[in-house]
């Protein structure tokens, strides 16, 4: 079984296996010891065997498993040796020792992902071999966006998971929009209270003539916060929230009014936005507004414990800001040219506020117009251009142009795709992502941090919905992400698919509604729900 995912650095065959039995001990050296209690737990489940601790590394001999460092590793680099001495995985760092914690267990069969044994007679074993593996980029992302609709706590556990199986190692977690607001912030109660919850939902695309008429909400209490992020830190994961702003920003106004253009529109009539796009309804810049987001913020960073935190700024219309004798007070005090410099303005305010407290912004490549805010990360969406202006300024990027990796866009062309959305994007288009634009200078190319598939969820009401947007093109995308691959032109997709071929039944054994190969299943299809499919290849990135 080494039709793995993603492709490792090197593997050496060896002739053999090591097989676990009822003796078998695992033992997890200095600072390993929680991937060693990780380990332990998924395959007691799966196998039914004990493995019981060991004491030394010779305790994992013959049949056993030995986890440990090696300095001269790098920090997400792992080595794992299968021969006639047991399995040691070896790493830089605990999340290399994870990483080749979870090649073992592909190693080891589908079966190794169930939660309960199937036979407990039956062999587990793990082929004589050894692998050399390490991250391309040490940002391999995934986006969820749970203000569109929302994911109970467990959903979002379970995809922490489903990412850590496929060596992905940061989780941007969408939490507010127009749509929704889904984190709990003390000081300010109706942020849930009201901003939580919409009256109906369009069912479809904006276009659609169908609602659901059922109201839909919820949202996070900050110990489910603290619990997700303890979750993913075990895995090696890291969580960067997203708090929308200047835009995107409608049921914040909806809780609180005074946040947006009072003297352009009657916020006190705005509720919770029940329907798709981009919204004209967006924050007044004045200093209430300010201080009203770093409240929201100032308790964030007692959850969110991550270098990085993302403020959204992208689609914010500037129509209200025109008409706002407030914007435009604000425009002439600050000696500012217009409202993409207002728009600058609000990020840089928020960049250097986060700066003072040691994290890092992120946002959308909007921020760029008006002027880049210091210190700013770009995750570059509209295409590679934002990343390459960003990256030749000398700010770090992450990749993730809607052309190859936004996985709401639609995979097939076929009539039975479910809600089509926008161009199609195949596996094989996602596998042919390039994170690197060919354009930049190996010293700019340096500011590449990585990249990251996008989950936007308008359309996908369910998890089972989610699941099939994501999955399988999730697990090509991890291998972008991971592995040393050639240039697009010259990938084995072939190669990658045979590799799926085995990779399905471990998808299967997590219990994910993927897409199959040969398309949709019944009971995955959407038939009369519009969507908006594009013709032809998506503009170039």
């Amino acid at each position: 079984m080494t039709e793995l995912i993603p492709q490792p650095g090197s593997v050496v065959a060896g002739s053999g296996e090591v097989r676990l039995t009822a003796r078998s001990q695992l033992y997890a050296g200095t600072a390993t010891e929680g991937v060693g209690n990780w380990l332990r737990t998924v395959l007691q489940q799966a196998t039914g065997l004990p493995l019981h601790e060991g004491r030394e590394l010779d305790d994992a001999c013959d049949d056993g498993i030995g986890l440990q460092l090696d300095s001269a590793l790098g920090p997400e680099e792992y080595r794992l040796v299968s021969d006639g001495n047991g399995v040691v995985i070896e790493g830089g760092s605990p999340a290399g020792v994870f990483w080749g914690a979870q090649t073992l267990r592909q190693l080891l069969g589908p079966d190794a992902y169930r939660r309960a044994s199937l036979d407990r007679r039956r062999t587990w074993a793990v082929p004589h071999l050894t692998i050399q593996d390490s991250p391309r980029f040490p940002w391999r992302g995934l986006m969820l966006d749970v203000a569109r609709h929302f994911m109970p706590k467990e959903g979002v556990l379970r995809y922490l998971d489903l990412m850590a199986a496929h060596k992905l190692n940061v989780f941007h977690f969408h939490l507010t929009d127009d749509q929704g607001w889904r984190v709990q912030i003390k000081r300010y109660p109706k942020l849930t209270e009201i901003g939580s919850w919409r009256a109906r939902t369009k069912f479809g695309h904006r276009a659609s003539p169908l609602w659901d008429d059922k109201p839909h909400g919820g949202y996070y209490t900050q110990d489910d916060i603290r619990e997700i992020v303890a979750y993913a830190a075990e895995r090696h994961i890291t969580v960067v929230p997203e708090i929308d702003v200047p835009g995107h920003s409608q049921a914040a106004i909806a809780a609180y009014p005074e946040l947006g253009n009072t003297d352009v529109i009657d916020t006190n009539s705005l509720p919770v936005w029940d329907n798709w796009g981009i919204n004209p309804n967006v924050l007044a810049p004045t200093d209430n507004t300010l201080r009203f987001y770093e409240g929201v913020f100032e308790e964030l960073l007692e959850l969110f414990p991550s270098e990085f935190i993302h403020v959204g700024g992208d689609e914010c219309l500037k129509d209200q800001w025109k008409q706002s004798a407030t914007a435009q007070a604000r425009i002439a005090e600050l000696g500012l040219a217009d409202e993409d410099e207002l728009q600058s303005w609000f990020i840089g305010h928020f960049d250097k506020w986060l700066s003072a407290r040691g994290r890092r912004l992120v946002g959308w490549d909007e921020i760029l117009e008006g002027g880049l805010a210091d210190g700013a990360v770009v995750s570059s969406w509209r295409g590679y251009e934002g990343g390459i202006t960003a990256a030749r300024a000398g700010h770090d990027v992450v990749m993730c142009p809607e052309q190859y990796v936004y996985l709401d866009w639609r995979q097939a062309p076929g009539e039975d795709e479910p809600v089509p959305i926008a161009h199609v994007r195949t596996l094989e288009d996602v596998y042919r992502f390039e994170p690197v634009p060919e354009q930049l200078s190996e010293a700019e190319a340096r500011h590449v941090l990585g990249t990251q598939a996008n989950v936007w969820t308008e359309v996908m009401e369910d998890h089972a919905r989610v699941d099939y947007q994501t999955f399988p093109r999730l697990a090509a995308f991890s291998e972008v992400a991971w592995s040393a691959l050639p240039a697009p032109a010259e990938r084995d997709f072939a190669d990658f698919e045979r590799r799926m071929t085995a990779h399905y039944a471990r998808l299967d054994a997590l219990g994910v509604a993927y897409r199959p190969p040969t398309g949709p299943l019944p009971w995955q299809r959407r038939p009369g729900v519009l969507g908006r499919p594009l013709d032809g290849p998506p503009p170039r990135a």
